[in-house]
């Protein structure tokens, strides 16, 4: 297991988690995410991700939501858990994402080359 897994593990398992309206993707859009993520998520066509650019949506939301919600990348994960990027419908965890944490996550994320989803 690299460095960066060992983190992204670490870091997944302190953002609280809730539970979403069914079918909902108003937060899903283009985002960024490190290599060690993007990884870990199924390929996409050059076509795909450039429909998906094109409609301001994620590559890997389909019909029915995330289709890769298990894996998804750590910034979609802190939707709704903290007041800078909150859930359009008010949803969220009892308690939000602790702010050291927070920190950490952005801190992981300043500190790795960013890709597009």
């Amino acid at each position: 297991m690299t460095p960066h897994s060992q983190t992204i593990r670490f870091l997944r398992q302190r953002i609280p988690s809730f539970e979403c309206i069914p079918g909902c993707h108003d937060c899903c859009g283009p985002v960024t995410t490190s290599p060690e993520e993007m990884s870990r998520l199924p390929r996409k066509t050059a076509q795909e991700h450039a429909a998906a650019l094109a409609e301001l949506s994620c590559p890997h939301l389909g019909a029915k939501g995330c289709t890769v919600y298990l894996e998804r990348p750590l910034i979609c994960r802190l939707f709704g858990t903290t007041a800078s990027l909150p859930c359009p419908h008010g949803r969220r965890p009892d308690l939000l994402i602790d702010p050291n944490i927070e920190q950490q996550i952005h801190q992981y994320m300043a500190s790795t080359r960013q890709v597009l989803v």
